[in-house]
């Protein structure tokens, strides 16, 4: 067993020193682009300004005699764009495949300067953390990079569910994790071929009306990922780093796709992926809190004084725990408005009213 004391130390011979936390930047969306795609390409300087990341993807979407096109073209999409603030991340292809270990050589040797975050697909337990810890450890001093690159794992099979504590903690470069629903589903066998969000056979049912089985009962669809989401977010603030909605597949779907992207902001995920331009809009605005909610904070933040005992606003009783939710809301919101011009402007109109106003 490896000891606590040498947790922080680099895993190579002139690799750069692990993060001891890892830094909190927006990315509220994840959006993806294939960079093998010259069309898709040549809007990556444009789509840059409008998104907290973006993902060069290599991995599933990407047909097998164009792997090596499409790693070829994150290099040179990365050597020749200025992201500004926005982060570069790169979805290798999965350490079982003969491409993963390029992957990481090449992006590493010849944009890892750029590059903040490697996603790693279908990972099952730590030794496949372990195994990219120490290859990037490698690559990062023969590269001489002065800052580590960081790791973000994809939940994808059961094994990868069942041990994520243990990978929410296997390394001081764990940035996040992200549900990988579609996957996720082939690999435990559920009856479902969608990608992410609900299902209408996954129901409760109004229990009978007056005995009649089979009169008019109202149902209600169900959240199949609430389970794995929640744990999944446990697992992540337990050890520091960031949980993630994947992908939602439906994109003409926007009402469903801003409903499931909620669900996933209000048990505490921080961010989704965008497949689409027309979800990007949609992660900005379920993922940063609403005008309303940081107001709100605001007040309760300026009734509690010091953050002891209770008081009552508007006949609601608000506590220490009620204060520590609104911090919560208000550090976001703090850290969303230092980047995001057009959010500063609608926060700074949302001052707390005075206490006991209506």
């Amino acid at each position: 067993m490896r000891s606590a004391k040498d947790f922080f130390r680099p895993l190579a011979v002139g690799a750069p020193a692990p993060v001891r936390e890892v830094p909190f930047r927006p990315s509220r969306m994840i959006h993806f682009f294939d960079p093998g795609n010259e069309r898709m390409a040549a809007k990556v300087p444009a789509l840059a300004p409008q998104v907290d990341v973006l993902l060069g993807n290599l991995e599933d979407a990407v047909q097998a005699d164009r792997k090596e096109a499409a790693r070829a073209g994150l290099v040179g999409i990365a050597k020749a764009t200025d992201f500004g603030g926005t982060q570069l991340w790169a979805r290798v292809n999965s350490l079982d495949s003969p491409w993963a270990r390029d992957d990481l050589l090449t992006l590493v040797t010849e944009i890892g300067d750029k590059l903040d975050v490697v996603m790693v697909p279908k990972v099952q337990g730590v030794e496949d953390i372990h195994y990219v810890d120490r290859l990037l450890a490698q690559l990062e001093a023969r590269a001489g990079l002065d800052r580590p690159i960081l790791v973000h794992a994809i939940l994808e099979t059961a094994r990868g569910v069942v041990n994520m504590e243990q990978i929410a903690g296997a390394s001081p470069r764990m940035q996040g994790i992200s549900l990988g629903p579609a996957d996720l589903a082939a690999d435990r066998r559920m009856k479902t071929t969608r990608v992410g969000g609900g299902h209408p056979g996954y129901l409760v049912r109004q229990d009978p009306v007056g005995g009649a089985v089979d009169g008019p009962r109202a149902t209600h669809q169900q959240d199949l990922w609430h389970y794995t989401i929640s744990r999944m977010v446990d697992a992540c603030a337990a050890n520091g780093i960031f949980p993630y909605y994947g992908p939602f597949g439906d994109i003409a779907d926007v009402v469903a796709c801003e409903d499931q992207f909620r669900n996933a902001f209000l048990l505490g995920c921080v961010g989704a992926w965008s497949l689409h331009p027309v979800q990007i809009a949609i992660a900005r605005k379920v993922f940063s809190p609403s005008v309303e909610d940081v107001a709100h904070a605001r007040r309760v933040r300026a009734a509690m004084g010091d953050g002891t005992g209770a008081v009552m606003l508007d006949g609601k009783m608000e506590d220490d725990a009620s204060l520590k939710q609104c911090l919560v809301i208000l550090e976001l919101a703090e850290r969303l408005a230092a980047g995001d011009p057009d959010l500063a402007i609608l926060y700074a109109g949302a001052p707390a009213p005075e206490v006991g106003a209506p």
